[in-house]
């Protein structure tokens, strides 16, 4: 009742400072909370009820957390409801995704997917709610959704009507609101045998900074950096990223530290399928997190809702009871160390322009309607031919609220590789959320000061 109450109060105070372009009327704003979780999802289940109802999902107290920031898989008991193969695929066709039809045919004899109960474990901070409430009544795009306007933090638009609306949540939705940590990128031959590279990494979304000014906030919406500490023949490298939030009006900033040169220069190749460091090519700049950075090469359909099998609750995947040895497999990751589960997705289909250039000529994403994560991307190729298949593996980080990735995968349908991304299974160091930067601490002069020498 308290959570209904501070929506509603909520709509009320920004109902009269909302423009006239608001993004929705009030009176469908006041679904949030109602029939609409907080976030806009149907909070009601299924009709066969093998998507259950949301009742705020797990509460902070669900489990222990050990020293490195890990949570207790509440669900470590659970056992697959059932297995789906190459040989019995065809009895799950309407909740499998065409990716993952992919790589069950590539993949015959290895890959799989075990099939848990569903839950909805995804929650947020009250104050995200409640911010989120605000945005649902004064956010609206710019520049044909190139950018937004009155827009504060997490999901811009949790009752979408279009589908850059619905990118747009993937891209804004909350992550802690700043980050810092340490994580395994690899991409293994076809045999699996692979090279970690340590990779670390932190982002502050512009509202974290010391000196933001609500004012005067500036065409940022995060910063980004990420060095590459091992092995040594790459240590040292560093990217810097400012995020801009109307990427037409205002490309990607991006600058690169080149610990051979020892010098800083500007990256534009750092968008779109500009190459990714440490890849071996398995993965361009706009793959990661599932996608990001500018709509503008591409025309957007939302397709609606489907209810597919998903990569859901994936606790074991985090688990340092795991070693990368465990995980990484020929083709694919283990599939014994990893959950599907069946939930509803908003679907929304990009297609390259005429008179643009991009790797992919189209893109298909399924994006969680609790969280707003892109949970699977079909990437296909100009010959009209599905490529790359990607796979988001959320774990709700439930003592701090925050719905994240585990890992992510994209796999290579043609090459047999694969490049992962996010372990940290050997890495002892915990998430560091919350802290505080100033925007001095991104800029390419700390970029200098901060390499290799």
């Amino acid at each position: 009742m308290k959570t209904r109450i501070s929506l509603l109060s909520v709509l009320a105070l920004a109902l009269a400072a909302a423009q006239a372009n608001a993004a929705v009327s009030a009176d469908e704003a006041a679904q949030l909370g109602a029939n609409l979780t907080p976030t806009g999802a149907e909070r009601a289940g299924n009709a066969d009820g093998s998507i259950p109802e949301w009742t705020g999902g797990l509460p902070e107290n669900a489990g222990s957390v050990d020293a490195a920031g890990r949570p207790a898989n509440p669900y470590a008991d659970e056992q697959p409801l059932f297995v789906i193969t190459a040989a019995n695929m065809d009895q799950y066709q309407e909740i499998l995704s065409d990716g993952h039809k992919a790589m069950l045919r590539r993949y015959t004899d290895s890959f799989r997917l075990p099939v848990y109960a569903s839950h909805r474990s995804a929650a947020l901070p009250q104050s995200v709610y409640d911010a989120i409430a605000q945005n649902a009544v004064t956010t609206t795009m710019v520049d044909g959704g190139a950018g937004l306007q009155n827009f504060s933090i997490a999901t811009p638009f949790p009752i979408p009507k279009a589908a850059k609306e619905v990118v747009w949540n993937h891209i804004g939705r909350y992550r802690g609101g700043s980050a810092r940590r340490q994580v395994i990128q690899t991409a293994p031959l076809v045999d699996g045998t692979f090279v970690p590279v340590l990779m670390q990494q932190q982002f502050s979304y512009r509202d974290q900074l010391k000196d933001f000014d609500p004012a005067n906030p500036d065409n940022v919406l995060y910063y980004f950096m990420q060095e590459i500490k091992s092995p040594a023949r790459l240590s040292g490298s560093i990217v810097l990223v400012h995020e801009t939030l109307d990427q037409v009006k205002e490309p990607r900033r991006a600058w690169l530290y080149n610990a051979g040169q020892r010098r800083v220069r500007r990256a534009p190749q750092v968008s779109y399928d500009g190459p990714t460091p440490a890849t071996d090519g398995q993965r361009v700049a706009d793959n990661l997190d599932m996608f990001n950075g500018a709509m503008d090469k591409y025309d957007w359909e939302l397709k609606g809702k489907r209810e597919v099998l998903v990569p859901y609750n994936n606790f074991q995947i985090d688990s340092p009871s795991l070693s990368y040895d465990d995980l990484i497999q020929p083709g694919h990751l283990n599939p014994d160390a990893l959950r599907y589960e069946q939930h509803r997705v908003w679907v929304v289909e990009a297609t390259l322009k005429p008179d643009e250039r991009h790797i992919y000529a189209k893109r298909v994403f399924y994006i969680d309607e609790d969280t707003w994560q892109i949970s699977l991307a079909e990437q296909y190729d100009a010959r009209g031919q599905l490529w790359r298949v990607s796979e988001g593996f959320m774990i709700p980080l439930y003592d701090r609220k925050i719905p994240w990735l585990a890992a992510e995968s994209i796999s290579d349908l043609s090459n047999g590789r694969y490049s992962v991304f996010g372990l940290r299974n050997e890495i002892n160091s915990p998430i560091e959320f919350g802290f505080t930067a100033s925007s001095s601490e991104y800029t390419p002069n700390a970029l200098r000061n901060s390499g290799v020498r």
